[in-house]
């Protein structure tokens, strides 16, 4: 009898190909995010495919008599009821840092949108206007000190490409040597304090959890003796998004770009209408080539899991 598997997110084709022509594997697509949803969906799946934007409760998992493996197609794992997985031996299959290129590649372009004034530009074109200003308002990424909270997979990504760039990578992250940094291509500094302090960019890449939720807040971003420019592509709750705003209004940050919000879609936020200023809806570890990658590696992951234990 084939194991009755319930994919409830968008998942690359590269996945449904392999699992659909796997005879162990009955495949069940019902897109499902919303807790109700979800509840609703499960029935007796054996195996949960997910995405971050699935909410996987414990009212969820509570009502999954039969789960035994949630087989989640993205880095991060906070959606997921993580103690209650646990207390029913449910396993979590993940895909760390398989979009790292992704999210990096996504950095690096806000940077140089943010520098160069591309918003701006755009807008005055748009407008009917042309004036190509002054040109000591633009900034090359050269020389530029770039701070990474967080050198994982993704940090390590974004210290590389910066590095390519001409800039100068240096990170805080606890839990990796002076050596594994120096690899990635950063020089690590032992406080977040002193990475804020001396840096012209913040780059935010850190799982969400109890320490890292509003880590980067009011008393941090007051560190900076210049205005910074700050990127979050990791997740909404790691910054303090009114005192970022309102560090934006008067100047003391430079540029803000944000990928991820406390509540995805962020409704009843009045986002101040300034080029220095770069929303997009949670894309950045989205791309065909990674969406490809992961589609085949959780179909990889999945089985092992399922049937080489």
């Amino acid at each position: 009898m084939n194991v009755r598997v319930l994919v409830a997110a968008d998942v690359d084709p590269s996945f449904h190909e392999r699992a659909s022509a796997d005879a162990r594997l009955g495949i069940r697509i019902q897109p499902a995010y919303a807790e109700a949803d979800l509840a609703a969906a499960i029935g007796d799946a054996e195996v949960l495919v997910t995405r971050a934007h699935n909410q996987v409760t414990r009212r969820v998992i509570e009502s999954a008599l039969s789960l035994r493996i949630i087989a989640q197609g993205t880095s991060g794992l906070d959606n997921i009821d993580l103690e209650a997985a646990a207390s029913r031996a449910i396993t979590i299959v993940g895909i760390p840092g398989e979009n790292a290129n992704a999210v990096a590649e996504l950095v690096i372009g806000h940077l140089i949108s943010l520098t160069r004034t591309v918003g701006l530009y755009d807008r005055m074109m748009r407008s009917g206007g042309w004036s190509r200003g002054d040109c000591a308002t633009r900034r090359e990424l050269r020389g530029h000190r770039l701070g990474i909270v967080g050198l994982g997979r993704v940090g390590g990504r974004v210290a590389r490409l910066a590095g390519a760039f001409g800039m100068r990578p240096k990170a805080y992250d606890p839990y990796i040597t002076v050596e594994t940094a120096r690899e990635r291509g950063a020089e690590l500094v032992p406080t977040l304090d002193e990475l804020v302090a001396g840096s012209d960019i913040l780059t935010l890449h850190v799982p969400l959890t109890e320490e890292t939720t509003r880590m980067i807040g009011a008393q941090v971003l007051d560190l900076s003796p210049h205005p910074t420019i700050v990127i979050n592509t990791c997740r909404g709750p790691v910054l303090d998004l009114p005192a970022a705003l309102a560090r934006l209004d008067d100047g003391r940050i430079a540029g803000l770009a944000l990928d991820v919000y406390d509540e995805e879609p962020p409704l009843g936020i009045a986002w101040p209408e300034t080029p220095r200023l770069i929303l997009t809806p949670h894309i950045a570890g989205c791309s065909a080539e990674s969406k490809a990658s992961i589609g085949k590696l959780l179909y990889e992951k999945l089985c092992d899991a399922l049937f080489e234990s």
